[in-house]
């Protein structure tokens, strides 16, 4: 896929990294891991096979991929990939899957995960008011819900449903994070960029469908690929921070029942492709915070560590 996929590279951390403040970073450290090219290879024939395929058969029986129903089998392909790789492909097993919920020890970064989208939605309409498209807050009820509810009721439904739909979204964080996200790249951040330009391959399909259909494909596909590179590097932070899967479970879960479904009646008056932008500008904010302040950077101790570190092949 022209990227750059060699053997010998990739992270996985048997504890979450430290805060910057963690007096003691090197009882923690990053332990790199040798890439099983089979596995990987494996990995995405079947998430890509099984995605597209899903996604043909449903347009092929001239269903609606915005069907809830239809889209599952097609979430949870990359995390079928990944448990047939993991089990069988390879037979690594599950170690490094990180399923545990933390609640307690990653309590910070599940509120992060569950107010972010909620502030980036916030942030895109306050952009888009400051280009003279002001929302009409008042038809948001019946444009998401079909009836007239109070935004009382909306409000509260909106900060539940992502908690409960989160292991829906565990499909895609299973395969993406909690597999490929920790084979590839030469260190967090380049392998963020690169399961992010993966992940946005993944989707590209559903441009042409009534999922995301636009008059102007090209522009809808580059700028919501800019979109999902920037969420995958907060998913990332989100994912290496807390250690556990769900967390950026969490986060995918508002991204898409908080900030894409209110984004329609918020943000109506714009091309999907302008909506892109204006969803991608908060988070491209957010991305640098992360990357300028050295949140997915491993420690100055740790990282000539694992410098020295003998890579060993995996399986």
């Amino acid at each position: 896929m022209g990227l750059d996929i060699r053997p010998g590279y990739g992270w996985a951390y048997p504890d979450p990294m430290p805060r910057r403040s963690d007096p003691r970073p090197a009882n923690r450290l990053a332990v790199p891991m040798a890439r099983n090219t089979k596995g990987l290879t494996a990995y995405l024939i079947l998430s890509f096979g099984l995605a597209w395929g899903g996604i043909a058969a449903v347009v092929a029986s001239g269903g609606s991929v915005v069907n809830p129903l239809l889209q599952l089998p097609i979430a949870f392909a990359p995390a079928v990939a990944a448990l047939v790789v993991r089990a069988w492909v390879t037979r690594e097993g599950f170690a490094d899957a990180r399923q545990r919920l933390r609640l307690r020890a990653a309590r910070r970064y599940y509120l992060y995960a569950w107010l972010g989208p909620v502030l980036v939605l916030a942030a895109s309409v306050a952009l888009a008011a400051a280009f003279g498209d002001l929302p009409d807050l008042a038809a948001v009820p019946e444009a998401v819900l079909g009836a007239d509810v109070p935004w009382a009721v909306l409000a509260p439904l909106a900060l539940l449903v992502p908690v409960v739909a989160m292991p829906v979204f565990w499909g895609e964080e299973f395969g993406w994070r909690g597999y490929l996200q920790q084979r590839v790249g030469r260190s967090p951040l380049t392998a963020a960029l690169i399961t992010g330009l993966i992940w946005a391959a993944w989707h590209a399909p559903l441009v042409f469908t009534d999922y995301a259909r636009s008059d102007a494909p090209g522009l809808t596909l580059a700028t919501w690929a800019a979109q999902i590179v920037a969420q995958a590097v907060i998913l990332a932070w989100l994912f290496l921070r807390s250690g556990s899967i769900w967390v950026p479970s969490l986060a995918h879960a508002g991204n898409n029942l908080v900030i894409g479904t209110f984004s329609e009646p918020l943000l109506g008056g714009f091309a999907p492709w302008e909506v892109n932008l204006l969803q991608a500008a908060p988070l491209l904010v957010l991305c640098a915070w992360v990357v300028l302040t050295g949140r997915l950077s491993p420690e100055p101790q740790r990282r000539k560590e694992t410098d020295k570190a003998r890579i060993a092949p995996i399986g």
